[in-house]
């Protein structure tokens, strides 16, 4: 089989695009980024990277044509991004992913779209079921415009699939695990990660009680897999994602325990990190059930293993 994978030189991305190829298929990547993530990969015969990006309609076509399974994992995602560069999120994630669905339709190719639990957005009831409400906040507020884009790609993905495109839509739940960013940018473990390397204090944003439910890359990476090649996964919506729930003070605990550093926790307010243009979430959990019947996948990596594994694989990579 020939797969398509956009963004496929990201933190998600790569690890697709190895299981791929562990299962002896060949694999496609679209991306304007480094190849640092699959330069493992470079020599392989059944690898190809494309540098470019899915507004060149030609190449995007070109590759579509190719491959028989589309997954549309570009985007421009990280809060650094959301209240620094609103315009590219919102380009980016609307109008590139129109692109890929227009052409997959015209080719009938079966594409499964890449979204987030951010489209939820401050739901207080939860666990999410993926049929819930979305619940966000001012459109001044900079922190919804990824939650927004992601949303409007999932209504473009029904609206094809009322056409007769063959679409899947999973969400994501804070997946980590090498790879995951550059340190001090991006998600909370990478900050985290820079800060022990160094034995800086983990500045933890609030009180520390807000929850997130964190899957361990292995487990999201055999959830996406098997939503491509599963038939009765088409036309749906589905959460991929642990639903055990950890505090962002028992993520810092749990990493500093891991690491051995000296580290100290320091609580900091949420405006002196990212200003007034963010809100944070308080709980974010899915419901899991779909994943479990309809993908027969379960994340079940522990919370202690998984940062190990992340913990050592950043620590190597820094010497």
């Amino acid at each position: 089989m020939r797969v398509l994978i956009t963004g496929g030189a990201g933190f998600l991305g790569s690890h697709l695009t190895d299981a791929f190829i562990r299962e002896g298929n060949e694999v496609f990547i679209l991306d304007t980024g480094s190849s640092f993530k699959i330069r493992h990969l470079l020599d392989n015969a059944r690898f190809h990277f494309v540098h470019d990006t899915v507004f060149n309609l030609e190449m995007l076509e070109s590759l579509i044509i190719k491959c028989d399974l589309i997954y549309h994992m570009a985007a421009v995602v990280g809060v650094e991004h959301y209240v620094a560069d609103p315009y590219a999120v919102l380009n980016v994630n609307i109008n590139g992913t129109q692109n890929v669905l227009r052409l997959a339709h015209k080719h009938n190719r079966k594409v499964v779209f890449t979204s987030t639990s951010e489209v939820y957005g401050r739901n207080p009831k939860v666990p999410w079921d993926e049929d819930d409400d979305r619940v966000l906040g001012s459109t001044r507020i900079d922190r919804w415009c990824y939650s927004t884009s992601k949303a409007a790609g999932e209504h473009f993905c029904h609206a094809y699939r009322k056409m007769g495109l063959p679409v899947v839509i999973v969400r994501y739940f804070n997946a980590y695990g090498p790879r995951l960013d550059r340190v001090d940018v991006g998600r909370v473990l990478t900050i985290f990660i820079g800060q022990l390397l160094r034995n800086e204090p983990i500045t933890v944003i609030g009180d520390g009680s807000q929850t997130r439910c964190f899957t361990y890359i292995d487990d999201a990476i055999r959830a996406t897999v098997a939503a491509g090649l599963k038939p009765e996964a088409e036309g749906e919506i589905i959460n991929i994602g642990t639903d055990v729930e950890t505090t962002i003070s028992e993520l810092a605990e749990t990493m500093i325990r891991v690491s051995g550093a000296a580290s100290k926790i320091k609580f900091v307010a949420e405006e002196s990190v990212y200003g007034k243009s963010y809100e944070d979430i308080q709980r974010r959990v899915p419901r899991v059930e779909k994943m479990h019947r309809i993908l027969g996948v379960k994340a079940d990596t522990p919370l202690e293993e998984g940062v190990r594994q992340t913990w050592e694989w950043f620590r190597a990579m820094a010497q």
